[in-house]
């Protein structure tokens, strides 16, 4: 087929070298041309109200990407604080919770404390959910960090204490007398 096709082109050369259509066709066509409207996307970026529109959605866009990127760096930078944070966190936790558990063996009429001190030395109350919050927001926040092992170090103490007082109040008498002969 080819060969066909070559020996088809070279019999009839003459007639594809022919002068063409007149200037005439030319002229008709490019008036027909001339005449169509012009394409929809041209027509609507001549209207001051999609170049708003456009302009609108860019900006929009925009946002969303900065908002994406800001969370995106505040959870790497959450990332790098939790291991510092996690270990003091399991420690500090399991060590509360153990206080918490020997203290709740005891009556409440013993204890002494109404359900609003109660709520308070449960680890998780309203300045750990704070403090939380506030971690969250800014994770490389130092002070904040500090804060948050300052308040376990002192909900561990003030457990401690709430202990040491129930164990002083519930003790034996001999244990008493051998407690305050080792004290002398």
């Amino acid at each position: 087929m080819p060969d066909n096709l070559e020996s088809f082109i070279q019999q009839h050369r003459e007639e594809f070298e022919g002068p063409g259509p007149s200037p005439r066709v030319w002229d008709a066509l490019e008036k027909e041309l001339g005449e169509r409207r012009k394409g929809k996307v041209v027509q609507l970026l001549g209207r001051t109200w999609f170049k708003a529109a456009v302009i609108a959605v860019l900006l929009a866009n925009a946002g969303v990407l900065y908002y994406m990127a800001k969370t995106r760096h505040q959870q790497q930078d959450l990332a790098v604080v939790v291991p510092e944070l996690q270990d003091a966190k399991v420690y500090y936790t399991s060590r509360i919770n153990e206080k918490l558990e020997l203290i709740n063996t005891y009556p409440a009429s013993e204890l002494g404390l109404d359900s609003a001190a109660l709520q308070e030395l449960q680890l998780r109350n309203d300045t750990y959910k704070t403090l939380e919050k506030e971690l969250n927001n800014n994770p490389g926040n130092q002070r904040i960090r500090g804060a948050m092992i300052r308040y376990y170090q002192m909900k561990l103490d003030l457990l401690d204490k709430i202990l040491e007082a129930l164990h002083e109040k519930h003790a034996a008498p001999s244990q008493q007398k051998k407690q305050y002969e080792a004290e002398i």
